[in-house]
């Protein structure tokens, strides 16, 4: 990894989006969305879906949306080469209410012809969702557009390629990313609003969906865009490498913030706001390596401020507030030797007063987990409404080895400022 200070890094960042739009919008073609005037005239999925169809077939462009709130029966499907910006004040794309029909037969691995009880919710060109008892969360769920309803019969723009079965309860809600790029390259996002109606909306797990999501894709931007509301992730990007998020507030979404996972390496997360989501922050998942997060302030969230797991290394972290979070600030995993989060660093950061709802440290590193620097921050805990929450400034768990700190300010703990149970031989660990 080449160690960039985090003001390089947010200059590179810049660059990085200025290429994208350069080389993302071939013969620059141009098509305004409105709801009462424009290119196009609508207030709902369609019309979106339509422009960026249209701007795709013209060999690429920008599709601007005026102001305004647009509701989502579908995921807008993203193209290559084809930006969306918003217009004036933050257009707002808000999914509509869920519904949830049971499966009469099964909708088994191979099938787009699926029969479900009543299918009278249903329209051509809803997204939806596939799921039973068994194959609910992660990869286990499939998420597909419905192209025909003939009576009780839906046709399916995509085949299953899993089994979902009546005796397990097996059911389709229309619930989708709200946003989805998929197999796409060289797109920005910019100054878009994205709500998913949580009260109203089926749970959709973050490795198939979030409020703005991605999946096998890269060299994508997201600037400037709210992702909020979701029943799961605010903005998620799985095996989907050079994505940039900057200045971006993900919030008020029922499980995780930001979510890079899944071989998503060389993603950058930028002067973001991360804020009261229902789990964690920003949350590594599953190989994120290369990557450089700075300057982002990651608060209130219900579970840990940034969370590092299954073999995502060599990662700058720098110039982050994490605060008020509901566990610890920051928490590596525990994993197996070979798949730990190794040779992250961390410098320059805010990490204070976690451990609002259950017991915390500021840095929390599980086994197996080796080589992290950890230099020139403020870990403290400041008493913050008369409560010190933060249990540890850094606690390094049996196992690990090869932790640095040094030049860091620690203060105002329950405990300790550095707590050592991993008789690791490599550590070098002072304040």
């Amino acid at each position: 990894m080449t160690r960039w200070p985090h003001m390089a890094a947010a200059a590179r960042v810049f660059a990085a989006a200025l290429i994208i739009i350069a080389t993302g919008t071939g013969n620059a073609m141009t098509i305004t969305v409105g709801q009462t005037d424009g290119d196009l005239v609508g207030s709902d999925s369609r019309v979106l879906q339509s422009a960026v169809d249209r701007v795709h077939k013209g060999d690429g462009g920008t599709v601007y949306i005026k102001s305004g709130t647009y509701t989502m029966y579908n995921s807008l499907y993203l193209r290559s080469g084809v930006n969306v910006i918003g217009l004036g004040p933050s257009p707002l794309l808000e999914a509509a209410e869920s519904v949830t029909v049971e499966l009469a037969e099964d909708a088994g691995y191979g099938l787009a012809e699926i029969v479900v009880r009543d299918a009278s919710g249903l329209r051509p060109g809803m997204g939806v969702t596939f799921s039973d008892d068994t194959h609910n969360s992660g990869w286990y769920v499939n998420v597909r557009t419905i192209t025909e309803v003939e009576g009780n019969t839906i046709r399916l723009d995509e085949e299953l390629d899993l089994d979902y079965l009546v005796a397990r309860k097996g059911k389709v809600q229309t619930t989708f990313p709200i946003i989805f790029g998929k197999r796409v390259q060289r797109v920005r996002l910019e100054n878009l609003t994205v709500d998913g109606n949580r009260s109203k909306t089926a749970a959709l797990n973050g490795c198939r969906g979030g409020a703005i999501y991605f999946w096998k894709s890269e060299h994508c931007t997201i600037d400037a865009c709210k992702a909020r509301n979701f029943n799961g992730d605010g903005i998620s990007y799985q095996v989907s490498p050079y994505i940039t998020v900057t200045r971006c507030k993900s919030y008020r979404n029922a499980s995780l913030g930001i979510h890079p996972g899944s071989g998503s390496h060389h993603t950058e997360v930028a002067n973001c706001s991360i804020h009261d989501n229902g789990g964690i922050g920003l949350f590594l998942c599953w190989r994120v390596k290369d990557s450089e997060f700075t300057d982002n302030v990651i608060e209130h969230n219900g579970r840990d401020g940034i969370s590092i797991g299954h073999k995502d290394t060599d990662n700058l972290f720098a110039g982050n507030t994490v605060e008020l979070n509901g566990r610890h600030g920051v928490h590596f995993r525990a994993e197996s030797e070979t798949n730990g989060g190794h040779r992250n660093i961390f410098e320059d950061n805010y990490i204070r007063d976690n451990g609002q709802d259950e017991a915390g440290d500021g840095i929390h590193i599980d086994a197996v987990t080796y080589d992290i620097e950890i230099s020139g921050n403020t870990i403290e805990d400041t008493a913050r409404d008369g409560r010190v929450t933060q249990r540890n400034g850094i606690f390094v768990a049996e196992g690990v080895d090869g932790v640095k700190t040094r030049g860091n300010t620690i203060r105002g703990h329950l405990g300790e400022a550095i707590v050592n149970e991993s008789e690791g031989a490599r550590n070098s660990l002072q304040l």
